[in-house]
């Protein structure tokens, strides 16, 4: 006898084997009891969930000789020839969707049952039907011969033009939960005498995502070793990531662990899991993790802040994935990050400032962690914290100036900054920097670990060919990319063997320098060098010799499209 795969031959055969769908089971049965059936149906729901099996249980039940409490007795004729019965007629809408097939369909729902009370006809993905078939169907489905029952089912009900659903009695079938997925692997595993550890199970169970023929299909290709399953041979053969290397990974964040943290990343991408995979996973465990915080017994060293943060962030990445660019690359620095705590609440040591490789320097005994009850630099009160502060900027700027001139400067005036980028800005420059932009920070994240995580989630504003704007959403990051441009500048001068001054600015000032930009525009005023060591000139106005169209298409090529009043 050849094998049968476990999801073909655990089929479920009555309603009481159906897994999950309590409330649709329930009111199939009662229509058996009551014998109040409707003439069409129509199953919706995620793929794996039970719709064909349900459908088909429904159609033996409806033809059963002797239905027990709404299921069939699986041993008069009417169940024992189900399979073969040329009453019960199946249909793949994927292949049958043209007008011709409907047409047929309708001519043979004239025909009686050849031995059944109900002529059954089962459409898989209804959805898959062209416009002229659903047409073609609408007057047969709403009224029927009475020997005829029609079973619809679809995974995308949106498809399903309205005139179809209002005649129909609609069910929706939901994602079958981990809990339920786990006690029928659980079964099955005991008919197949198939070894498995409770973690492979639950590992199945979170990958097959509500669908039970995908948690059997996974427990069918695994069980082809005699050896026991384990939480290994599931990740390792279906590309997935453990919850157990989430916690570890969250830890190492929790306890500022950056090796630790690409390690683990690494490992997750080496294993062939999905990027979006990984993320959902990982926002998921996240989750959990912020209603732990806010309840009454949290024991975590994490704000709940950065947890916050770290969901929205990661929720941004997978949906602005450049598909050109790795995407681990990118959740290496969003997580990066929130390696050393949130920007708001920490400032970079004095070693950084210097422009020494974070790989020179110990950082396992600093934790920066926000809300970490163990840091010491929670017990530091706010106003040392600033003579701190000062104190290594002043004496990091004095002593970089003995080492190396050449990225030595005076603290930067951001307004010159964006009136200097103002002169001359372009779309092509603030396209050439942006193109490059995410490989410069894959750069800098091999040199600096503290500064990847003030550019992690910055965007290129602007460019011209001497300066570069760019911007943090948090304002408190864009003070601190500024304090440490100096070191900023020399890494992309050594990345594109090109300078550029930057400046990071914050969004009220980028709004209010561009309407600024406008008001100058209209009034025909022309933005002039000024000198970043002397004091702020004002801008001299004269007429541009640009005409005004030109300095629209200017405008509207770097800001986008606005009205000009």
């Amino acid at each position: 006898m050849s094998y049968k795969v476990l999801y073909r031959k655990y089929r479920p055969d009555s309603f009481d084997n159906i897994v999950g769908q309590d409330y649709t089971v329930k009111m199939l049965k009662n229509a058996i009891i009551t014998g109040k059936n409707a003439h069409a149906y129509i199953f919706t729901g995620p793929r794996g969930t039970g719709k064909t099996s349900s459908a088909k249980v429904f159609a033996k039940a409806l033809n059963c000789e002797h239905p027990i409490d709404g299921n069939p007795c699986n041993e008069c004729d009417s169940c024992k020839s189900f399979n073969d019965n040329a009453d019960i007629i199946e249909i793949d809408a994927a292949s049958n969707n043209g007008v011709d097939e409907i047409r047929e369909l309708i001519n043979n729902v004239k025909l009686v049952p050849s031995n059944s009370k109900f002529k059954i006809y089962i459409i898989d993905e209804v959805h898959m039907l062209s416009i002229s078939s659903f047409n073609a169907l609408l007057l047969t489905l709403e009224e029927p011969p009475s020997h005829v029952v029609f079973i619809l089912a679809t995974t995308d009900i949106q498809k399903v033009p309205i005139t179809i659903l209002s005649r129909c009695q609609r069910f929706d079938f939901r994602p079958i939960s981990k809990e339920a997925i786990i006690n029928r692997l659980k079964y099955v595993c005991s008919e197949e005498n198939i070894k498995i550890t409770d973690d492979a199970l639950n590992e199945i169970a979170i990958i097959s995502a509500g669908g039970m023929r995908d948690a059997l299909g996974m427990l069918d290709q695994l069980s082809s070793d005699d050896n026991e399953i384990t939480l290994d041979d599931v990740s390792r053969y279906f590309g997935s990531v453990s919850v157990k290397k989430i916690d570890e990974l969250l830890t190492a964040i929790e306890e500022n662990n950056a090796n630790v943290l690409l390690e683990i990343l690494k490992e997750v991408k080496d294993s062939g899991t999905n990027y979006a995979v990984f993320i959902e996973k990982l926002i998921s465990e996240l989750r959990k993790l912020a209603i732990e915080l806010k309840s009454k017994n949290n024991k975590h060293c994490v704000d709940f802040t950065d947890v916050y943060n770290m969901i929205f962030d990661l929720n941004e990445c997978l949906c602005n994935i450049n598909i050109n660019v790795d995407p681990y690359i990118l959740i290496e620095i969003v997580l990066l990050k929130y390696i050393n705590g949130n920007n708001d609440n920490k400032e970079i040591k004095k070693e950084d400032l210097l422009g020494n490789k974070s790989d020179d320097v110990d950082n396992s005994d600093v934790n920066y962690f926000p809300g970490n009850k163990n840091s010491e630099i929670n017990d530091v009160s706010e106003k040392e914290s600033e003579v701190i502060k000062d104190d290594v900027v002043e004496d990091s700027l004095s002593t970089d100036s003995k080492h190396n001139d050449d990225i030595t400067k005076d603290v930067i005036d951001i307004n010159i900054r964006v009136n200097n980028c103002f002169v001359d800005v372009s779309k092509d420059m603030k396209n050439k920097i942006s193109k490059v932009w995410v490989d410069f920070m894959n750069y800098v994240m091999k040199k600096d670990r503290n500064l990847i995580s003030l550019l992690a989630d910055t965007i290129v504003l602007a460019a011209s060919k001497s300066y570069v704007l760019i911007q943090s959403k948090i304002e408190s990051t864009n003070n601190l990319i500024n304090e440490n441009i100096n070191l900023l500048e020399k890494y992309f001068k050594d990345f594109s063997d090109e300078f550029y001054n930057f400046a990071a600015i914050n969004e009220n000032l980028w709004k209010k320098e561009t309407e600024k930009y406008r008001f100058n525009l209209k009034n025909k005023i022309k933005y002039n060098y000024i000198e970043e060591k002397g004091s702020i000139e004002k801008v001299n106005s004269e007429n541009n010799e640009q005409p005004v169209d030109e300095l629209e298409s200017l405008a509207k090529d770097v800001f986008g499209t606005f009205d000009i009043e």
